[in-house]
């Protein structure tokens, strides 16, 4: 039997093919587009971030660089008639600058090289071996990171005025180590969590001892984690203000941040090159350090994340 088509019904059917693929064509178009701003909204996102970290920074270096006069006579956003490094000489020798960093890494150094050395013992401690009442010890030393600050203002200055220990730098690094400390000993101990217990164990088994345990094995699993905590302490001691600023008041013994305000002379009269060359003295140190550990610090934040 022979099939008879209708005038017309091959002429509906490709029209409707027409349309179909017309508009799987436009739901793909749209697709790129959506895909396309999707891409584009953390990039922009990204971008603006990126410029308001950097142009301060920008405005900072330029502004080290300018004279007096320009600061009165014209826009602070206006960039430099000159490169005017003699500001950055001023910073450091009239200043005082260098010594100012000089008092703050004997501060800060020796109470990072105590807080780790202690903090990582600590960890290893509460978290790797077993013993009756650790769980309080642990609460205990957490519960040091609830005091503020300003609580213990009072008390550790007149401790240190009987001791003889104001204008000293061994305050500071008292201070430094024992206020670090409980937060270093929590953050440590849950990195101490993602350390393979089945290592530890096996070498125990073998004959080492719990201090071998402890140094040869433990300690190069949390090298990472060392880091990414020692910076975050050296952070906060190395910009401290509060502490430095209650208990020292000698001009020789003034760490970087107090002496920042030196800059500011009688009736408020200030030297804007050499404190804006001495700002950038105190910070761009602290970001180089940032950026060269930067893949070590993320390895550390996310060591404490995943128990192995």
């Amino acid at each position: 039997m022979s099939t008879v088509t209708k005038p017309g019904a091959g002429a509906t059917s490709g029209a409707g093919r027409g349309l179909g693929e017309r508009r799987r064509g436009q739901r793909a178009g749209g697709g790129v587009v959506a895909g396309h701003l999707r891409r584009l909204v953390p990039r922009l996102a990204v971008t603006i971030l990126v410029l308001v970290e950097v142009l301060p920074l920008v405005w900072l270096v330029m502004s080290s660089l300018k004279t007096n006069a320009e600061f009165y006579t014209r826009s602070v956003w206006s960039l430099p008639e000159g490169f005017y490094w003699h500001n950055y000489v001023s910073a450091l020798t009239t200043g005082s600058m260098a010594l100012y960093l000089r008092n703050s890494a004997i501060a800060t150094l020796p109470a990072l090289a105590l807080m780790l050395l202690l903090s990582v013992a600590a960890g290893f401690a509460l978290e790797i071996m077993r013993w009756r009442g650790r769980d309080m010890v642990l609460l205990l030393f957490l519960s040091g990171i609830m005091v503020p600050a300003q609580m213990i203002l009072l008390p550790l200055f007149t401790i240190y005025f009987k001791l003889n220990l104001v204008n000293n730098l061994a305050s500071l690094v008292i201070t430094y180590t024992a206020y670090g400390l409980p937060l270093s000993i929590f953050l440590l101990v849950a990195y101490y969590k993602a350390v393979p217990r089945e290592l530890l164990e096996s070498a125990t088994c073998d004959g080492a001892s719990i201090y071998r345990v402890f140094w040869q094995i433990s300690l190069p699993m949390v090298r990472n984690a060392i880091v990414t905590v020692g910076l975050v302490e050296f952070f906060f001691c190395w910009n401290d203000l509060l502490f430095s600023y209650t208990f020292i008041s000698t001009g020789s013994r003034l760490t970087v941040q107090t002496g920042l305000l030196s800059f500011v002379g009688q009736y408020g009269e200030v030297s804007w090159g050499p404190t804006f060359a001495a700002v950038c003295i105190a910070v761009f140190p602290t970001l180089v350090i940032y950026l060269l550990l930067n893949q070590r610090i993320v390895k550390g934040l996310t060591a404490g994340s995943i128990k192995g």
